[in-house]
């Protein structure tokens, strides 16, 4: 019955809610899309990817790079094949590396050795010259840099990179391919969703049939935002597959493990791929275009990175390439493949290789769902119906952290998948899906909010500042005009001579007068969180701790006092400027029980606090002009705000009252005291005690000093003139030290 109570109650807020669930859910069933949901989705996994880098350098792979140097020290590109075939010779025979990929075509022949046209001249003008024939053919093994290049790559572990074209129309092949790892007819191309090239440009012939593979280092799959985030692992051509340049380099590391296929149940077709097999081990989640996420281990230059002219000049140490994989590639300005990844806008595409060899060898690549219905549908509905029939009942306050925290563990299990399990899954739904289910709770509860609002601040509006009415509105509930008992600070203030003042000046003036001071006091005391209770022509009356609680109450109320006479004494070259007479205040605080609430009578009621302290709070203020002070407290008062310097002023016994209480000027905060002021205190403290000792003479030489050291202090006069009273009226032996008040 409770739970029906509950949905009557809130029923449109939680049907609402529910419908913004089922789009939700209806999104993940792919029966329509929101746009934003892919590219929040690429947006966290570029995130998790970042946030989870091993980061550092991969020792095992090295790129060795056409550079700039190279470039200078070696000659433009493309360089002689001898040379190219020099550095396959000096990788393998010198550094006794173990794979050697190239991220670089060998398509058009070399004639940069002047063979051709020497045997042009052989068939023409020095046809005859049985000399120079015979010396072009002695020549001729050393002059074709193409065989020599080929020669070197012979029974040596070296993938070339070719690349295909993904075109609308069928093209004619440049170049010679490799074979392909599995041949037409050797498998079911309906069940392999790879991309179809349309025509390819390889490498000479020659030089493909001495390498021990071949590998496309063309990059068909780019996502919407121009971001490459996977590699296709296998492409087909005129129904055979043929291998991207990352795997057939990691799988000639493992020893050319034959490719095999693994499938899965899907949801479009009765069997789908779901990954690449290498051999027993070795396992490569792929997805429809068998493709695998990329696993980027860091920013650029996360593999080693060699100058190819420190190969050619042997300057390497041959600890840094022995038994390790090396992917030739260019970084040099105009021959550099770059290409906008997640991890950095702009990375080379070799290294793109080579963390796609490193991933495949350690095999750490993440796992994407191609059909997240089954893992998406429970966490929407089960996360969904928390929020929809949880969310109204709570505060902001709850429904935020309750929010949060479901969050957090939604996170932290996607997290724990991707990190120990390599299992990207979808979470740009439920983290969509969640805002804007707790947006809607937040601007729907505004309005009901907003209408409690109102009613607090037609309450208290005309009491306390806006932002504590805005404190109040977020538990309502809480605040009511009934009377209670609570420990509160009360602040008077008073303008001292009002009554020669406003005799100076005419009605309007003395309005405006008045305005000009009321408002930046008021203002201060709305700074420092006080409740105004009411103006009482010049003086003020305002008190802290209701109707809001606060356990600082004495504290803002002490700052806030302090703060209205330097505002005052700011205020003077205004007043002047405009022939208004200066204004001096007094100001008394006192601490203590007080009974606050809506008092008044049936035609009018006042938000109002009473009761013995607030009384001693008014006697204060009327005091601090008999001890020549702008601001007194009591002792309640100073025990509530400790660090700061008090001037003891007296113990006193206000008229209405037998029990005296200690009264006291604060000066400054500890720390801040001026110079000068401690030795004054002390002094002052010695003098004191000699007065409540009723050591007439030593108090009356010792308060002499003080006036003559201090002149402006109107105390010591005060005490001076007390002293010789009572030498004339002694108090008697059981005085406690403390002065009678007669008046107000």
């Amino acid at each position: 019955m409770k739970f029906i109570g509950y949905c009557r109650r809130h029923g449109v807020r939680i049907g609402i809610s529910l419908m913004m669930v089922l789009l939700f859910v209806l999104n993940a069933k792919s029966d329509f899309s929101f746009g934003l949901v892919p590219t929040l989705e690429s947006y966290i996994y570029d995130l998790k990817l970042r946030v989870t880098m091993p980061g550092g350098v991969d020792p095992r792979i090295v790129i060795v790079d056409i550079d700039e140097k190279s470039l200078q020290e070696q000659g433009h590109w493309p360089w002689p094949r001898n040379k190219i075939a020099r550095l396959v010779d000096l990788l393998f025979d010198g550094y006794k590396i173990d794979v050697l990929g190239f991220d670089v075509l060998f398509a058009e022949r070399d004639e940069s050795s002047g063979l051709k046209s020497l045997e042009a001249l052989g068939r023409s003008e020095l046809s005859s010259n049985a000399a120079f024939n015979q010396s072009l053919n002695r020549l001729k093994p050393a002059l074709n840099y193409d065989q020599i290049f080929a020669d070197s790559l012979k029974d040596r572990r070296v993938v070339l990179g070719y690349y295909f074209l993904n075109e609308k129309s069928q093209s004619d092949g440049v170049g010679a391919l490799p074979s392909p790892v599995l041949a037409a007819g050797s498998f079911d191309p309906a069940n392999v969703g790879a991309k179809r090239a349309t025509g390819f440009t390889g490498n000479l012939p020659e030089l493909q049939a001495n390498a021990s593979g071949g590998g496309y280092f063309s990059f068909p799959l780019v996502d919407g935002d121009g971001k490459f985030r996977r590699m296709a692992l296998l492409q087909m051509y005129k129904g055979s597959l043929y291998e991207a340049l990352g795997l057939a380099v990691a799988r000639l590391n493992l020893r050319e493990p034959k490719i095999d296929f693994s499938y899965g149940m899907g949801r479009k077709s009765a069997e789908a791929l779901e990954a690449l097999k290498l051999g027993k081990r070795q396992r490569i989640a792929v997805d429809s275009d068998v493709a695998t996420l990329i696993p980027f281990r860091g920013r650029k230059r996360s593999f080693s990175y060699i100058s190819a002219s420190d190969v050619l000049n042997d300057k390497v140490s041959p600890e840094i390439l022995r038994d390790t994989i090396v992917l030739v590639g260019s970084t040099a300005p105009g021959l550099m493949d770059l290409r906008s990844t997640p991890v950095q806008e702009v990375y080379p595409g070799v290294e793109i290789h080579a963390n796609l060899v490193a991933g495949i060898i350690d095999e750490n690549i993440k796992e994407r769902m191609d059909e997240t219905w089954d893992f998406e549908f429970p966490l929407l509905s089960i996360v969904g119906l928390l929020f929809a029939l949880g969310l109204p009942v709570l505060r902001p306050l709850w429904a935020t952290v309750g929010s949060a925290a479901l969050m957090i563990s939604v996170v932290g299990f996607n997290l724990t998948m991707w990190q120990f399990f390599n299992l990207d899954l979808p979470l740009a739904s439920v983290v969509l899906m969640t805002g804007v289910l707790v947006g809607f709770n937040m601007v729907y509860g505004y309005f009901i909010e907003s209408h409690g609002k109102r009613l607090l601040t037609g309450l208290f509006g005309q009491y306390v500042p806006p932002e504590l009415v805005d404190e109040m509105a977020k538990d309502p509930g809480a605040y009511s005009l009934e009377g209670e008992s609570r420990e509160l600070t009360v602040l008077f203030s008073d303008v001292r001579g009002f009554t020669t003042i406003s005799e100076g000046l005419d009605p309007t003036q003395l309005t405006q007068l008045m305005n000009e001071y009321l408002t930046p006091m008021t203002h201060v005391i709305h700074q420092h969180r006080g409740t105004i209770d009411k103006y009482m022509g010049d003086a003020i009356m305002a008190f802290w701790g209701a109707p809001l609680h606060d356990p600082q109450h004495a504290r803002h109320a002490l700052l806030a006092g302090m703060e209205m006479l330097a505002k005052l004494e700011a205020l003077q070259d205004h007043f002047k400027a405009k022939g208004w007479p200066p204004i001096k205040a007094g100001v008394g605080l006192n601490t203590g029980e007080m009974t606050v609430g809506n008092m008044g009578s049936e035609f009018r009621l006042a938000y109002t606090v009473m009761g013995d302290a607030v009384n001693l709070g008014s006697r204060l203020e009327g005091l601090t002009k008999e001890y020549g002070v702008q601001i007194m407290v009591s002792e309640f008062t100073r025990a509530a705000v400790p660090d700061f310097v008090y001037r003891e002023l007296d113990r006193v016994r206000v008229k209405g009252k037998d029990k005296s209480v200690g009264i006291f000027e604060p000066v400054c905060a500890q720390g801040e005291e001026p110079a000068g002021l401690l030795e004054e205190l002390a002094l002052y403290e010695v003098a004191l005690r000699l007065y409540r000792e009723q050591a007439w003479q030593q108090a009356a030489e010792q308060f002499a000093q003080l006036q003559t050291l201090h002149p402006q202090r109107y105390l010591y006069q005060v005490y001076a003139k007390r002293i010789t009273y009572l030498r004339e009226s002694p108090p008697g032996p059981d005085w406690d030290g403390s002065f009678t008040f007669t008046t107000k």
